[in-house]
């Protein structure tokens, strides 16, 4: 297995010889609007170019998206990925979106599990934010409040936690004690709407996953590059020196891991 992270939650997982890309959002810097009921609205997003080129990007035998918030799927990706390509998503809403789009092989994960070429694929629940202060504000906007995360499985490799955009909750808890991953890639740039309540996890999430879940190894992705978040890489580095804390991977864009 490894891992590649492109760009905000955009990433590439290998896994047992599949390339899956997971959230592509692949416009350029600065060219889209920071997010009206976030912080930092002023700020244009993405802070940072690609670190390659798009069609290194979507060479890929599969896409999942975790859900179709506009920091994770864009125009870009939906001209630059072949329309017969496969894509995992989270619910008939966001497949209904896809298909209107002129995707023609969209499947819908389940917590029970999708087998796709001995690789089993489990849809894992998030709380975008905490569901009854951020669900309401996205509802007023009109933007869908539900996300998923995903368990990858498979005899021959390590089992991986991709959390997905979700704040440290039962939830997260649950699946973890269900599903007891090796690896856990967690979104931790603290994202935050206007109110101050966030939308993902922030370094208070992660040291108390790290307290309950000492042992596991953790990439850390989903940083400096939307404008509203709060945390940066250069925060997660100091936090994990000051506080010794070891099993925490924090790869630049464009940096491949191997586990």
């Amino acid at each position: 297995m490894q891992i590649t992270q492109i760009r905000n939650a955009t990433i590439i997982v290998e896994y047992n010889d599949i390339k899956f890309l997971v959230d592509p959002w692949l416009g350029p810097k600065d060219y889209m609007p920071g997010f009206e009921a976030a912080i930092n609205s002023e700020i244009r997003q993405p802070r940072v170019e690609l670190p390659m080129s798009i069609n290194e990007i979507v060479d890929v035998d599969a896409v999942i998206l975790t859900h179709i918030h506009p920091d994770h799927w864009d125009t870009y990706a939906e001209d630059a990925i072949d329309k017969n390509k496969l894509i995992f998503v989270q619910a008939e809403f966001d497949k209904n979106y896809l298909v209107s789009k002129g995707f023609k092989n969209v499947e819908i994960l389940s917590p029970d599990g999708f087998d796709y070429k001995n690789v089993m694929l489990y849809k894992t629940p998030c709380q975008h934010g905490k569901r009854e202060i951020i669900k309401p504000i996205c509802d007023k906007i009109g933007m869908p409040y539900d996300a998923m995360g995903v368990i990858f499985k498979n005899r021959n490799e390590k089992t991986l936690y991709l959390a997905g955009d979700t704040i440290y909750c039962g939830e997260v808890k649950d699946t973890m004690d269900k599903f007891l991953p090796d690896i856990a890639v967690l979104n931790l740039c603290g994202a935050s709407v206007i109110n101050g309540e966030k939308l993902i996890m922030d370094i208070q999430d992660l040291k108390e996953f790290i307290q309950d879940y000492p042992d596991i190894t953790i990439i850390a992705s989903h940083m400096d590059t939307v404008s509203h978040l709060t945390v940066t890489r250069k925060d997660l580095r100091e936090f994990v020196e000051f506080n010794k804390v070891e099993k925490i991977l924090i790869p630049e864009d464009g940096e491949t891991i191997p586990l």
